[in-house]
Order: C-alpha cells, then structure tokens, then sequence
C-alpha cells in the first residue's frame, strides 16, 4: 500500500514538473499550446464570415491578415477608413480571398445608435455573421489616485458597453441561425491586478465577468463565447491610451528592448483560439504567463511575490539611475 501510495505521489510530482516546464516554455496556456499541437487549423474557418472591429492596427489588424490567410470572409471596422483601406490591400495581397470577400466598415465603438444598422449593413452585404470579433478598445496609464472620474467613464463606456452594444446587436441574428461565436479581447489584466492602470484593468475584469457568464448562457445553445487575454504586446497601444485626466493621450512608445510578443504571433495564436472554439485563451511571454497561472490559483502568494518582483524592479531602475547621475 505505502508502495503505490510512493508511485501515486511520484507520478503526479512528475506530471506537475512537466507542466510546469510547458508553461515556462510556452507563449500560450497550456490548452491552446495542446490546440496549436493537435487542434483544429485556422484554415478550419474557411469561408466564415468574421467581423473584426479595431482592425485599422495592432491585434485587429494582424489578426484580419491571419483570418484571410485562412481564407475567411471579412468585415473591417474601426474609426479610421484609410486605414482600414490600407489593411484590406494587405489581406488581398496576402491571403486566399478576392476582392467582395472583405466589406470595409467604418464604425465608431462609443457611436451606440450606429450599432444596429451597422450590423444589418454587414447582414445584407454577406447575409450572415459567423463570427463577431470584439477589438476596438484603448488603454490607460495613470494611478488610481491620479486617474479622475471622468477617465473612469470613458474607459468603461469605450472597452466595455461599446463591446456590450454591438455584441447585443449581433447576437439575436446568431440565436435566429442557432449558431455564431462572439470572441472578445480581453486581457491577462483582467485575470490580474495591474499598477498604474485601474481604470483599463477594471474594465478587463468587466469583460471577463459579462461574457463568462455569456458563455455559460450560451453553452446549450451552439454558440460560442471566446475569451482572448493577450499579455504584453508589440502595438501602437500606449500612442492612444488614456492617462488620468480627460482630453489628454499618453503618446507612450514602446521599446524594443521590452519584452513583449510580437503582434504578429499574438494574432497567430488568437486565430488558433478561435478555430478551435476555446472558452479562454492566455497568451503571453513568461514571466507573466506564470505569474496568471500563480494569481489564478495561489491570489494570496501571487500578490507577496509580485510586490516583491516589483520592489525588487524598482530598486534596480533606482540603481541604474543612480549609477549613470554618478557617471
């Protein structure tokens, strides 16, 4: 008995191990890692009628050259109709679909009374939405003291009842056909706590809370709901993001020297997530993939290390400053 007891103990000790190095290797969760292995192609969506709002740059952008690759048919939104032009070019030259096969749609997210007649513009130009893409959003750095109630209300009017609005606009037709998948971009913000980003962190968890329980409404219903939660990315997202005050944007750019994913590999992985209908998708670089992994199942131990990662990071920015005021 002590016996297989001792080989009970190894054998879940060696498969915790082997879990534990996948996830420190990997850019993903581990069920879209197995996905990316075993699952379903992107190419599995071919023919598919995606609508992608936010596509004038960054993940929507990427993430429509990926779709079209795989041979899907597109509808492009986004505030900026030039460059929404400018993508479509790029998923012509570049992807496995003609000319009618992508509609460009220029939308405004924070525009509600437009939602309904731009989802029937869609409907009467394709006659069906298979897929709903929820991108459009922007992000926010100031700290919660400094962050006033206005930029609260921005955020949450942009990142989360924009999404709320067009989704609820789509659905019913979804319901009507018995089928559909509503994929949202959330992010590994809204698993976690960010510092200097209460308001954008706060509308994540917003998104996380609204379309889980979606999912679960939706669950015996054949439609889909897919959580998207990219970590630190490579995009033109701090150029546009809110600070603490209204009226003012960041104008933030990234360096190369951060570690982030590649947008590219980021839309890879999200196309993956959506051929193969995954309820939620986690894709980032390590350390952040552990640390979701640690605040999703150890909140209390996760919040000590990552004060501790933090004072530790400042105490080297602290030093570095000091070192090159000495020089």
């Amino acid at each position: 008995m002590l016996d297989f007891l001792f080989y009970c103990f190894l054998g879940i000790l060696f498969t915790y191990i082997i879990l534990l190095v996948l996830i420190l290797m990997g850019d993903c969760d581990l069920y879209l890692q197995f996905a990316s292995k075993f699952g379903k192609k992107p190419s599995a969506l071919k023919g598919k009628v995606v609508w992608i709002t936010g596509a004038s740059s960054g993940i929507g952008e990427c993430l429509a050259y990926e779709l079209a690759k795989a041979g899907c048919k597109l509808c492009l939104s986004a505030r900026r109709e030039q460059e929404l032009n400018r993508v479509k070019k790029q998923c012509l030259l570049h992807g496995n679909i003609k000319e009618e096969d992508i509609l460009v749609l220029p939308l405004d997210a924070l525009k509600f009374e437009t939602h309904s007649s731009a989802t029937q513009d869609v409907l009467k130009y394709f006659s069906k939405i298979d897929i709903l893409v929820n991108n459009a959003g922007r992000s926010q750095r100031a700290l919660f003291e400094e962050t006033s109630l206005d930029i609260d209300r921005e955020v949450i009017e942009l990142n989360v009842l924009g999404v709320l609005s067009l989704t609820k606009q789509v659905l019913p037709h979804m319901l009507e056909r018995k089928e559909g998948h509503i994929a949202v971009m959330s992010s590994i913000a809204g698993k976690l706590s960010a510092p200097s980003s209460a308001s954008y962190t706060g509308s994540k968890h917003a998104i996380q809370g609204w379309f889980s329980t979606l999912g679960v409404e939706m669950s015996d219903r054949n439609i889909k709901v897919t959580l998207l939660c990219p970590g630190p990315v490579f995009s033109n997202l701090l150029e546009t993001a809110f600070t603490g005050k209204a009226g003012e944007e960041l104008k933030g750019k990234m360096e190369s020297s951060e570690k982030r994913m590649s947008t590219p590999r980021c839309a890879e992985l999200c196309a993956l997530a959506l051929a193969n209908g995954l309820d939620e998708a986690w894709i980032a670089l390590n350390p952040v993939l552990l640390f979701t992994y640690m605040f999703q199942y150890f909140p209390n131990l996760s919040r000590v290390i990552s004060l501790a990662y933090q004072s530790f990071q400042r105490f080297q920015k602290n030093g570095t400053e000091n070192v090159e005021e000495d020089t």
